[in-house]
């Protein structure tokens, strides 16, 4: 029985709060919001007291109002939609939910894992490298892991994912898809991408999630 109002720990650019808070909103599911932010004072993740109720010491970590806790992003959306049952945000038939499985963990553990927050820092810090080598680093990744994805949405019949609505495909690449224009990578190789990107962002869930909406957001 929940009897509290679920809390969601994230930062305003952090891809993966992003993907929990595009799910949030497509679910109609109200939370309080936590900023967490990862770069002040060397990160606030790390500190004593995040880091005991969430020991891997990242975002999202999401609470329910029942006070069972997730962390890692995917496991948070997968966790809401076997919960709050509708709308769904897969399909139902099970070859069609590998599919877009497939697709959201791409992304989520191929592409972007090489690129987020922690793993730039090290390259600049621990490795010296120069910030015109970084940049090329990650758009390599980028390139690499959409180049992938591509035929995929080139394929897809509806407008989107859902048909007629997005769900975990479109709340996984409108994330990837803004870090990748934040630094500056080239995306004319990928029209059906950019289209289904485009799309999905005219939707009000994804327009209360988006960075530059977030209370936390700075310049």
């Amino acid at each position: 029985m929940r009897n509290q109002q679920p809390i969601l720990y994230g930062y305003w650019r952090s891809s993966a709060a992003y993907r929990v808070r595009i799910a949030l909103n497509l679910k109609g599911i109200e939370v309080e919001h936590r900023s967490v932010h990862l770069v002040r004072d060397g990160g606030e993740q790390h500190r004593t007291e995040y880091r005991q109720m969430n020991p891997q010491g990242l975002v999202p970590f999401f609470i329910d109002g029942d006070g069972t806790s997730v962390s890692q992003s995917l496991a948070i959306v997968e966790y809401l939609d076997e919960t709050r049952l509708a709308p769904a945000l897969l399909p139902w038939e099970p070859g069609a939910r590998a599919q877009i499985r497939s697709f959201s963990q791409h992304i989520a553990s191929d592409i972007h894992p090489l690129n987020n927050t922690r793993v730039l820092q090290y390259l600049s810090e621990e490795l010296q490298v120069d910030d015109a080598t970084k940049r090329g680093w990650y758009r390599h990744w980028v390139a690499l892991g959409l180049a992938a994805l591509e035929p995929q949405a080139a394929a897809l019949e509806g407008a989107f994912s859902l048909g007629e609505r997005p769900g975990l495909l479109e709340l996984c690449l409108v994330p990837q898809l803004y870090n990748a224009r934040r630094y500056e990578c080239d995306l004319s190789a990928y029209p059906a991408l950019v289209a289904l990107d485009a799309r999905a962002r005219e939707v009000e869930a994804f327009r209360r999630a988006a960075p530059e909406a977030q209370p936390d957001a700075t310049p």
